[in-house]
Formats: C-alpha cells, structure tokens, sequence
C-alpha cells in the first residue's frame, strides 16, 4: 500500500509502531523494520545518555534496506534530558522524531540539518498549525482512543479536520488494533496509522507476562481514565488494584492543585509516584498493577512475534 507515509519513510506498510514508555525496546523495533513498518522508541526508555547512543548504533548497524526507525522526545522543561538526547540522536542518526509535549522548533531546526524528518504529537487544528508552520515533515494525530495521555476528538473528527486544513501528512494515533481499523483511519484522510498497544503482548516487549497476558485478558470495556499516574487522564487497564486505589487524584491533591504556587510542585510528586508504580507494574511480580493501554488491546487474542502482529494488522 502506497501512502504519502510509505513514501515519507520508505516503509512498505502505512504503520509505525508506536513509542512505548518502558515498552519499546531495540528487538521490537528491529523486528518492525523486518516486518516493513517503522519503529521507534522513547528516548527516555535508557537511563543515560550513553544507552541511548548504544542502541542507535545497534539499531543502523541492524537496518535491512528500505528499514526505518525513529525516536520519541518529551520536548518541554520536564525532561532535562532533552536537550542531551537531541544532541545523540543527531549525532548517531535516524530517519525520524516524534515530539511529544512541547515545541518542537529546537527538534526540526537541529534534526533538519542533519536529514532526520521530524513529526509531532497534536490533539488538535490550532497546534498542528503551529508544527505544520514551524516546518513539522508530518502530524500524529492522537485522538480519543489512543493509549496512554490521549486526545479529546474522535479520530474521524480529528482526522477529517487536519487532512482538510493542514498540507503536510496526518498520522493517525489510537484505536488500531486491526486491518479493518487501518482502512477506516485511512478513509478518514489518513497517510498512516501509528499502533502500540497491539504491540505490548508481544514476545519481544520487555515487560512482564503478567502485563501481556493482561493484554489478552482484558479488553476495550476495560480501559478506564485515571488521574493517578501523572497527574494528567491517563489510560489503563482496570484491574482490581486500580479498582483499590481508584481513578481520582487524592482529595489532598485536588485541594492543593487550586493553589498556584504549590500545584507544580504537586503534579512533580504525582508523576514521579505515578511513574514509579507504572514501571514496577511492568518489570516486576508486583500485586500492584498499573498497566497503561489503550483500547486496542481489544483485538490482542495471543501473545505473540512482532512479525505476527504485523501480519495480522496487514491482512
């Protein structure tokens, strides 16, 4: 299938696997490029800036001809490792970033010079007409049924307005799970899917089999909002301990996020918390089950290869 994303990237499939927190790893993202999609992964997934430079050369050492991969990149204060990462990946090379959270005009302006695309993470018109100006190659657009921290718009809203208005390629995010899922995003107006969900109960995802298998287990009925984690809704899996632990920050929370001076400092704690007990969940035997996914996971029956799940998203 050729799309303006396949030509873009040089992929034979419209579809990049998406960046996981804690998920991602270089065998998923190899096997990805094996399997004629794109992969890519959060740079903040390695601790230092040294582990990311390893995988980078692991992942262009291991790249079959016509293969693609990219990193991920929180672009705001919160992530001190930013600029340091930029500086690697720029240096190693990839064929792609994803910006997340933030302006990504330091990432075009640098990434550019050194021929890596740049796409970024948008919920909505206003905000993929500032990338789209600043000189983004692509648009994710992450709607309502992604996984993680979503979007507002459903993706036949989100996707229709943005292919209308905007001229560079929309990549649509969330609520793939399927080939029937890909066509409809693509009749939307998209120029290609990013899927990571489907992708979590693989054999290669370095996460526990608890986590995977709850991926099987459970489905889209399953998936609930929760303010736990970082402060902002995210989506998981509705297990009885965040059934325990409910979905809402804590009324201590609630009444010191009214208060200006104390609120960011209240959300830094949340996040290190929230974050903490979500990658315990996935590495660890732990009765404490913060599992992050989306909707998708409704079409996950098996853990399996990525070239598997690639193939049943194809056919």
């Amino acid at each position: 299938m050729i799309t303006k994303l396949t030509e873009l990237l040089k992929i034979k499939h419209p579809i990049i696997q998406a960046p996981m927190f804690l998920v991602s790893n270089v065998s998923m993202v190899k096997e990805a490029m094996y399997g004629g999609i794109a992969g890519c992964i959060p740079a903040l997934n390695y601790r230092t800036l040294d582990e990311l430079r390893v995988a980078l050369r692991e992942l262009n050492a291991a790249k079959p001809e016509g293969g693609s991969f990219g990193f991920n990149l929180i672009v705001n204060k919160s992530n001190v490792k930013y600029k340091g990462q930029l500086e690697v990946i720029c240096e190693e090379g990839c064929d792609f970033i994803i910006t997340s959270l933030g302006s990504p005009e330091e990432t075009i302006k640098q990434a550019h010079k050194v021929g890596i695309k740049v796409f970024c993470d948008v919920v909505d018109l206003k905000f993929a007409q500032k990338v789209e100006a600043l000189g983004a190659d692509a648009i994710i657009a992450v709607n309502n049924e992604a996984g993680g921290h979503r979007g507002s718009l459903s993706p036949e809203d989100l996707l229709k307005e943005l292919s209308s208005k905007c001229s560079i390629p929309v990549i649509s995010a969330g609520g793939v799970g399927c080939k029937a899922d890909i066509d409809e995003m693509l009749s939307f107006g998209a120029e290609g899917v990013s899927v990571g969900s489907p992708f979590i109960a693989s054999l290669e995802a370095n996460v526990t089999e608890e986590y995977k298998q709850a991926c099987v287990d459970y489905g889209a009925k399953d998936i609930v909002m929760t303010e736990r984690i970082s402060g902002t809704p995210c989506t998981v899996i509705n297990t009885p301990y965040v059934q325990k632990i409910g979905t809402k920050q804590t009324w201590l929370e609630s009444i010191l996020n009214k208060n200006k001076k104390l609120k960011k400092w209240v959300k830094m704690i949340r996040f290190s918390i929230g974050m903490n007990a979500t990658k315990n969940a996935a590495t660890k035997a732990t009765y404490k089950t913060v599992w992050v996914a989306g909707p998708s996971i409704e079409h996950t029956k098996a853990i399996l290869p990525v070239k598997e799940i690639i193939r049943k998203l194809i056919q």
